[in-house]
């Protein structure tokens, strides 16, 4: 029997990308999905909740901000009602904008920044986890290697990746006599638009008027442990999928690192 049989997960950022691969995942784990996002990724979502419908499973669009409280309450209450209830939170809505030197962060990124990938994740916890019955749950937020390292150029994002660390940490201990556990997942660089695009490309290889991602992908491996430029969404999939489920019942506060060897590197 599918680990997550009958199961309820709510996931944030779902239209495309490792969004869309959470939804798939849990969909092949036998759970029902609660798919939101922006109104500007409706068409990526409906997508979703076809390859959600395909796999047996029902599936609830849901249109909202996730900086917005009351849409992204509003969009959870209807998709509760609809399926009953919610098991499992997934917290993945996120940006990453260009940076630079933390002085030269304009305000207007800095707060947008935290608005997404901070307040967002606080937004869909108060959301989600009233939903959660008697029996318990399991709460999941995606950070990143940002989130236990810090990097050059990219102060906003760090930041925000640190901050959910301590959020999540407290909300393990809150939620603890409640049977709610709560863990992060933190990827390395992941096989998605937001590193596969020129303008990345052209961070990793500034010395280059026009690298390829060949070019990047040489700087990217060269990163980690074992030899690849980058994990794939399923892995940080798979990653939420086990956290999720009764194989890691007694695992909460704590940090999955899913990075290829990218934190452990020493050379």
């Amino acid at each position: 029997m599918p680990a997550l049989r009958d199961k309820v997960v709510l996931v944030t950022g779902a239209g495309r990308g490792t969004g869309r691969v959470h939804c798939e995942r849990f969909a092949d784990a036998g759970a029902d999905v609660i798919m939101l996002d922006h109104a500007e990724a409706a068409e990526d979502l409906r997508e979703t909740a076809e390859q959600v419908s395909r796999r047996g499973r029902r599936a609830v669009i849901g249109i909202a901000d996730v900086t917005v409280l009351a849409e992204v309450t509003a969009a959870v209450d209807a998709g509760a009602e609809q399926l009953g209830r919610v098991d499992i939170v997934v917290a993945n809505a996120g940006i990453h904008t260009p940076g630079g030197p933390a002085w030269q962060i304009s305000p207007q990124e800095w707060q947008r920044t935290i608005d997404v990938n901070l307040t967002g994740v606080w937004h869909t916890v108060r959301a989600g986890v009233p939903h959660i019955g008697p029996d318990g749950g399991s709460v999941v937020i995606i950070s990143s290697t940002n989130g236990i390292r810090g990097t050059a150029g990219t102060a906003h994002y760090t930041a925000t990746k640190h901050a959910v660390v301590g959020l999540a940490r407290t909300l393990a201990n809150e939620l603890g006599p409640r049977s709610i556990r709560v863990n992060t997942v933190h990827p390395g660089p992941v096989a998605t638009p937001m590193v596969r695009n020129p303008a990345t490309y052209k961070r990793l290889r500034p010395d280059l008027d026009n690298p390829t991602e060949a070019d990047a992908v040489e700087v990217l491996a060269a990163r980690n442990l074992l030899p690849v430029p980058w994990v794939e969404p399923v892995d940080v999939a798979n990653a939420a999928v086990f956290l999720a489920s009764d194989q890691a019942r007694y695992i909460t506060g704590t940090q999955l690192v899913v990075d290829a060897g990218l934190t452990q590197k020493t050379t």
